[in-house]
């Protein structure tokens, strides 16, 4: 049976582009229009593997998103980074000058803020997803309403870029990881990175401990993440990710980790994709 990915977003969007990359040209989508709803389709098994953007060079981490790996118990399996190009498009026939709206994701419209200072005629307006408001575009014949998207976008639903690469910085990179509900079986001599969520007592000196139990033991610390513990105000849960050559280095320090944390989370263990 074939296996179905949930992304965010429709064909066209970045999370489409990702899942071609890392599973194929010719996958079969279950379409999401939320982060909730991909997590849903994976749990309820609608989906074998999910595509979650984490974070972005510019936006820096999706915070909710490291809250639902966790709190909904899915693993993961794989990340991909991807280079994003933001294009502005809309149906034939328009300038720029006759846009009165840009739809897209606040992330997208984030990354392209500085674009839209020389268009101070045209309001931005937050939505669900990039390829999707690309999509409605063209099914509503909206005229004088503007996408922000891929080119892939803009040849399924037959509009004009109107101007390439509006993002800000042009070394604009997210981070994906593969989301699956069980825990995968691993091929211990490809894993060289992990993902760990932890929680530790709240007195001086406890963190710093903790990131000296990994350079002892030859973790490198690639990602660091702070969380509040809703039922626990002012508490914090860390979102960590690190890599390591040897895998028995991490067995070591996961021994000794477990130890001193009063909570210790495993949310994947995987092949970093820089040293592919």
């Amino acid at each position: 049976m074939e296996q179905t990915i949930a992304i965010q977003g429709v064909q066209g969007s970045n999370h489409h582009k990702v899942a071609q990359l890392y599973f194929g040209e010719q996958v079969l989508l279950d379409e999401c229009l939320s982060f909730d709803e991909l997590v849903h389709s994976l749990t309820h098994e609608k989906s074998s593997y999910a595509i979650m953007a984490l974070e972005n060079t510019i936006a820096g981490s999706i915070i909710p998103n490291y809250a639902l790996i966790d709190a909904n118990n899915i693993h993961i399996n794989g990340e991909y980074y991807l280079n994003i190009h933001h294009h502005l498009m809309a149906l034939p026939n328009q300038a720029i000058e006759d846009i009165i709206e840009v739809c897209s994701h606040p992330m997208a419209l984030l990354q392209c803020k500085e674009f839209f200072k020389q268009y101070p005629h045209i309001k931005l307006v937050e939505d669900l997803d990039t390829a999707a408001v690309a999509r409605r575009i063209q099914e509503q014949q909206q005229r004088g309403v503007a996408a922000i998207a891929t080119k892939t976008a803009a040849e399924l639903f037959g509009l004009n870029v109107l101007s390439s690469e509006i993002q800000t910085i042009k070394t604009n990179e997210t981070r994906f990881v593969i989301l699956q509900k069980q825990k995968p079986i691993e091929d211990v001599s490809q894993i060289n990175k992990a993902s760990l969520r932890l929680e530790l007592d709240h007195k001086r000196g406890s963190l710093a401990t903790v990131l000296n139990v990994m350079s002892d033991c030859k973790l490198n610390l690639t990602k660091i993440q702070s969380l509040p513990i809703i039922e626990t105000p002012w508490k914090y849960a860390f979102f960590v990710d690190v890599t390591f050559n040897d895998y028995e280095d991490y067995t070591k320090a996961i021994s000794v980790l477990e130890i001193m944390s009063t909570s210790l989370k495993v949310l994947g263990t995987y092949k970093n994709q820089r040293t592919a």
